[in-house]
């Protein structure tokens, strides 16, 4: 693929590019942007080359989701102990509705990960386990139980809301 058919395929993904980042650095948005550049870097330096094994979305997702993972563990923790406690204790005791994000949050990672894929990026089942490098069965073991574990999650915050 040419620099200036890579350069369109990054513009056209970009949005999509974008919000898979997003999710993939615990939707922190200063992060994602630092990785998408850091992404686009490898792609147009040439170390994260199209061999055109997989779908244009599937590989660029793929170096998303690696370059996401390389971040998150050179991150250095942030909060110390004390910092915690203190965030803690300023919880109001009326909780406020848990957004779908934070909902979404909860689940392990790798059912959170094949449920973005599939229902924010609509990809299939078959391309959401080539990003994450598994099988075809695992991912649709994930995508089970993360769809049972996130209508438990639903279902437990609207009772909770009910009980007020």
């Amino acid at each position: 693929m040419t620099r200036d058919q890579l350069e369109a395929l990054v513009k056209y993904l970009h949005k999509d590019a974008f919000l898979w980042a997003r999710q993939c650095c615990g939707f922190d948005g200063e992060m994602a942007r630092d990785v998408l550049q850091h992404v686009y870097l490898k792609i147009l330096e040439g170390k994260a080359t199209f061999h055109q094994q997989s779908a244009a979305k599937t590989w660029l997702f793929a170096v998303i989701r690696y370059t996401s993972l390389e971040w998150i563990r050179k991150k250095p923790v942030e909060n110390s102990l004390p910092e915690i406690i203190e965030i803690e204790d300023q919880i109001p005791e009326q909780e406020e509705r848990i957004s779908h994000e934070a909902l979404i949050q909860l689940l392990p990672a790798r059912q959170k990960e094949v449920l973005l894929l599939v229902f924010y990026h609509g990809l299939t089942l078959e391309k959401a386990a080539g990003i994450m490098q598994v099988s075809l069965g695992t991912a649709r073991t994930h995508y089970d139980r993360g769809k049972k574990n996130l209508k438990c999650l639903i279902i437990n915050q609207r009772e909770h809301e009910d009980s007020k």
